[in-house]
């Protein structure tokens, strides 16, 4: 009986040891494969930069695709290559929505005839007293806007307007690189707050401050000043492919103001993840996109808040419609019923994870 005891208790050293041959290859293996993708990462850094410098960001959403795809490439680096067309099958759908939000909304200037009053007319209500009956954009030009001098500051303001084009696709693809189901949960808001803001484009055409100022509706010019801070950054080829786009796009698609929802979105989404000492830093997002839209003449106030209402009512919708399929399949697991396969995902480690 004794032996029988020492016996047992010689068991789990001689699996530690088993474990640890077991494992100590596997070290081995990570190792080369840690390397490979530091030279992989290096080299799209090194290639987008340079693409950056020479032709400004991928705000193509082909071309964006493209350049996001090879970074999910190069992160898993070695990877079987299902696993990375599972990227192209995750993200043609976004591809397709960026690319017939820049399709339609190129054709909605021309449906109806474009609101232009209502805007001014909210505007000063609301910020008259404070600007002599000016709107805030023409107040913050008269006092800031220097016509022959680009103020160092100005080119922050360039940065954090081109950061509309990084922020909620960046948050995106690293979401879903590193866990699949937040990269689920952060789309879905994102394709209601992109759809419905593109709806609102046919429905409500809305004309920014420059090009109010452009046809007469306001009685000071309003430059357009998003890009100005470009020239001071010396980055004059990095801003040629924005411009293109500022050219091409809808000129009357100002109401929401997108720029500054998807700011909020990505700071909304992260809120409840961390601590509350933190949310005034996160806050700095958007209301620095807010300043610079507005001071730039690329929207109102009034723009920006009613985009802020539309990332609530896109969080609202998308919360009620996540319980509901939550309590679906509560119930269906209560009579017994097993969930079908096409109800789960793959997570980013490889696993499998129920869809919520």
């Amino acid at each position: 009986m004794t032996d029988h005891v020492v016996a047992d208790a010689a068991e789990p050293p001689a699996r530690v040891d088993q474990e640890h041959e077991r494992t100590a290859p596997e070290l081995d293996r990570k190792a080369p494969a840690g390397r490979r993708r530091t030279l992989a990462m290096g080299c799209w850094v090194a290639l987008f930069v340079a693409a950056v410098l020479s032709w400004g960001l991928p705000t193509d959403p082909v071309y964006a695709f493209l350049w996001l795809w090879a970074l999910a490439v190069a992160w898993r680096f070695g990877r079987p290559w299902r696993e990375h067309l599972a990227f192209a099958r995750d993200w043609v759908p976004v591809v397709l929505l960026l690319t017939l939000y820049n399709l339609s909304r190129g054709f909605a200037d021309n449906i109806r005839t474009p609101h232009v009053t209502e805007m001014i007319d909210a505007d000063r209500w609301m910020f008259g007293w404070m600007t002599g009956g000016e709107v805030p954009t023409v107040w913050l030009q008269q006092r800031l806007y220097v016509p022959d001098d680009v103020q160092w500051w100005e080119a922050l303001v360039s940065m954090v307007y081109l950061s509309h084009f990084v922020a909620s696709l960046g948050t995106a693809i690293v979401l879903w690189l590193v866990a699949r189901h937040r990269w689920a949960q952060f789309m879905r808001r994102w394709f209601v707050l992109g759809l419905a803001g593109l709806a609102t484009y046919f429905v409500y055409p809305a004309a920014p401050p420059w090009w109010a100022a452009v046809n007469g509706y306001l009685d000071h010019s309003v430059p357009r000043l998003s890009l100005r801070g470009g020239q001071e950054l010396g980055m004059h080829g990095a801003f040629s492919i924005v411009k293109l786009g500022q050219a091409a796009a809808n000129p009357v698609a100002a109401m929401p103001s997108l720029h500054t929802a998807y700011a909020l979105m990505v700071v909304l989404f992260f809120a409840l993840m961390v601590r509350k000492r933190w949310w005034p830093l996160l806050a700095l997002y958007p209301l620095a996109m807010t300043f610079t839209l507005v001071y730039s003449g690329e929207h109102y106030v009034i723009d920006v808040l009613v985009g802020w209402a539309y990332v609530v009512f896109a969080f609202t919708v998308v919360w009620l419609g996540e319980r509901w399929w939550r309590e679906r399949r509560a119930r269906t697991a209560a009579d017994g019923t097993p969930v079908r396969a096409e109800q789960r995902e793959p997570s980013a480690d490889g696993s499998v994870r129920t869809s919520v």
